[in-house]
């Protein structure tokens, strides 16, 4: 799969509940970069770290969901502009990934930390 591939790959994964696929796609030592001052907030190393943040995804937003809207891709970085919904969220945000050896090794989430920490009700 070409790295645009990848990481759209990543995004039906997430959105269909298929973690199984979706671990796959990422480096065992991937490191994730969420922006903001909230509790996803920081840099996570390894899937095992990422996976963490993921789980808890559900209990922090109802129904929440990303849809990709655009998608730019240049060697093996690929940037994402999305749509993301949950119960209070609406926002719209950017996403940077790096592809190595056809797996994620970087992964930065520029959402609107904003947005994100008013949903969940941290401000």
């Amino acid at each position: 799969m070409t790295p645009k591939e990848v990481v759209a790959k990543g995004y039906e994964c997430f959105n269909t509940g298929d973690m199984e696929t979706f671990v796959t796609l990422f480096h065992a030592d991937v490191v994730v970069t969420i922006n903001g001052m909230h509790i996803f907030s920081g840099v996570h190393e390894g899937i095992d770290a990422w996976m963490g943040v993921l789980a808890k995804v559900p209990v922090r937003y109802d129904n929440f969901s990303v849809t990709p809207t655009n998608m730019i891709a240049e060697g093996d970085q690929v940037f994402t502009q999305l749509h993301a919904k949950a119960d209070g969220l609406d926002a719209n945000f950017g996403h940077y990934h790096k592809v190595v050896d056809g797996k994620i090794k970087e992964f930065w989430i520029y959402d609107d930390s904003q947005k994100m920490a008013h949903a969940m009700k941290a401000v």
